[in-house]
């Protein structure tokens, strides 16, 4: 590929409690299939696609939910510098979930500038209303208030709304680097500038 066509890569982080659903999204997302059970593994997974006429390589560590005595959002070091982008998830169906992702949203403002990295909220198993615990209001308003993106899905149900939730990350993550980008360009010409002003009056 030439010039603005070369591949690039997003690395996505996917973080959340047991069982809220992180891998069948994965999987979903990955092979448009789903699969209800999986074991407590942690891996990092790898799929081509093009967006907007460019290919993107994206990354998707599904990681594992740890717990270290009553706090439950323990996200490692390696983790928070690797990610170019988070999906964290929870289970309307799980009170506790939701208080997870609250948490480990506050840990990643925390451990990070607030604008520096992109974060999606997904509400997931939108399919079991009848066992709902979480209002779509309360992810909408939390989503809104730490300006996070937020889908509502069920992972169970629907290929298309889970494609929805990647590739809105993708985009943030590409948005936020091209302001990056221009941000750099325009302090280097602020510094070109200021370095001939100030050699000219040095004269």
């Amino acid at each position: 590929m030439e010039g603005n066509q070369q591949r690039v890569e997003v690395n996505i982080l996917l973080l959340g409690a047991h069982n809220v659903g992180k891998s069948a999204l994965t999987v979903r997302f990955l092979t448009r299939r789903f699969i209800g059970e999986y074991g407590d593994i942690e891996s990092v997974y790898s799929r081509v696609e093009t967006i907007d006429g460019q290919e993107i390589c994206i990354n998707i560590w599904d990681s594992q939910f740890t717990q270290v005595g009553e706090k439950s959002c323990c996200i490692s070091d390696k983790q928070l510098q690797w990610a170019d982008g988070m999906i964290l998830v929870y289970d309307i169906c799980n009170r506790s979930s939701f208080d997870v992702a609250l948490q480990q949203l506050q840990q990643i403002r925390r451990s990070r500038k607030p604008s520096s990295v992109p974060v999606v909220i997904v509400a997931n198993k939108r399919d079991l209303q009848r066992h709902r615990n979480v209002s779509s209001e309360e992810g909408r308003l939390l989503a809104l208030s730490q300006r996070c993106g937020f889908f509502e899905v069920s992972a169970a149900e629907t290929y298309h709304g889970v494609l929805l939730v990647f590739h809105r990350l993708v985009d943030l993550v590409r948005e936020r680097r091209a302001l990056r980008k221009t941000s750099a360009s325009v302090r280097s010409i602020v510094r070109s500038v200021s370095a001939v002003f100030g050699k000219k009056r040095a004269e």
